[in-house]
């Protein structure tokens, strides 16, 4: 007879669309910074959903208010007022200092409504400009446009031809201003490049950044999905570097495992947007700005400095093991965002952690990522660290 994790495994074989390589682990429960396999076996989650679980998994706070309102109210779509759409909006806009919001699912369709709404800016001021600047090493997600600004060929080939997109290497400042010109409607960056290894830019290539919208006209977009909302222990990691943005991405951590995506705006570019530009039936929907609610007042009550304490406790970490472990070779990153790069051992190290109950990722190849929930607890860092270490030391 099958096992429970082996009937599930053949359900999805049978009928979803095979498009994600699965971790052969099944997942049933969660509780704090824990997943439990269909053998209730402890797994410390080091990965939070790719940044999503923000509270941890099972948050009480979190149940408690989803399920109130979907006693109450779970949707009314966009066609009527509700309470809590607003709230959202407003705690946002006062964190970035942007001060319109649109919500919409997900990440991808944040980077959609940034690329719609810069694009309508420059037709409104009567000179339509085609071209975004993007960066090598980038990754804005997959639906056409996000794509299109995508770094990735093996993404991006298949379906194109895309958007009218340049790339531009992070580590030629000096580039970027020869990139962009007069057609040039948007500059995209994630201030922490997280798919493609976990790279902050450097404070050298924000001010090309900055210099460069100055001097084209061109619009700031701040991918902020990953590194934004806390994940650094700043609000925004592009204010940590100077950034100005004109329109700001938002997903992940904001719903704490509720889909919700969020596009904050400059005036003068939501000033250019008119009724039905744009819009999305369940964006925004009560359901999902509860959840960003109770996201948003954790981080208003002490959330943001426990991440400052556990962001310096696990970085001391990881470069104490770097002493004694030649496989790493960089650690990146800031807060609880950070990239091991282990050329030659990733995919043994994420392999050998999860068999001892630790759960990480490898991303662009080389690098180990770690994306533990902000709630994670020094003893739950401690723990990661020795799991870590030891799997090193098993390194042949």
């Amino acid at each position: 007879m099958a096992t429970q994790a082996e009937a599930i495994k053949a359900v999805e074989a049978e009928h979803l669309l095979q498009v994600f390589r699965r971790i052969p682990l099944v997942f049933t429960r969660g509780q704090g910074s824990y997943l439990f396999d269909t053998d209730d076996r402890p797994y410390l989650d080091f990965v939070s959903g790719l940044g999503v679980a923000s509270l941890g998994h099972a948050n009480a706070e979190l149940a408690a208010a989803v399920a109130d309102q979907a006693r109450t109210l779970i949707h009314t779509s966009n066609l009527y007022f509700h309470p809590l759409q607003g709230e959202v909006g407003r705690r946002l806009t006062a964190l970035s200092g942007l001060p319109r919001a649109f919500f919409c699912n997900s990440g991808t369709e944040a980077i959609e409504g940034c690329l719609k709404f810069a694009r309508r800016f420059w037709y409104t001021r009567g000179e339509p400009r085609p071209r975004v600047v993007a960066l090598e090493r980038s990754f804005h997600g997959r639906t056409l446009g996000a794509l299109s600004t995508t770094w990735e060929p093996a993404y991006r080939v298949p379906f194109e031809p895309l958007l009218d997109v340049t790339f531009v290497s992070p580590n030629e400042p000096s580039a970027l201003s020869a990139a962009c010109g007069p057609d040039v409607a948007a500059i995209i960056v994630e201030p922490i490049q997280g798919e493609g290894g976990v790279w902050p830019l450097t404070a050298a290539f924000a001010e090309a950044v900055t210099a460069a919208c100055e001097a084209s006209g061109a619009l700031l977009i701040a991918d902020e999905i990953q590194c934004g909302l806390g994940r650094t222990g700043a609000p925004f990691h592009s204010a940590t570097l100077g950034l100005r943005p004109d329109l700001m991405a938002l997903g992940k951590a904001l719903g704490a495992g509720v889909p919700i995506g969020a596009v904050l705006l400059r005036q003068r570019v939501a000033d250019a947007v008119s009724p039905g530009d744009h819009g999305g039936t369940y964006g925004g929907n009560l359901l999902a700005c509860r959840a960003a609610l109770v996201f948003l007042e954790a981080m208003a009550q002490g959330g943001l400095e426990r991440v400052q304490q556990a962001g310096a406790r696990l970085e001391t970490g990881l470069r104490e093991l770097a002493t004694h472990h030649a496989q790493i070779r960089d650690i990146r990153g800031a807060g609880l965002m950070r990239g091991l790069e282990v050329p030659d051992a990733a995919v043994q190290v994420v392999e050998g952690a999860m068999s001892r109950g630790l759960l990480l990722n490898r991303t662009a190849g080389t690098v180990v990522r770690m994306l533990p929930p902000l709630t994670v607890s020094d003893q739950e860092i401690d723990e990661a660290l020795r799991i870590l270490g030891e799997t090193l030391a098993s390194l042949p």
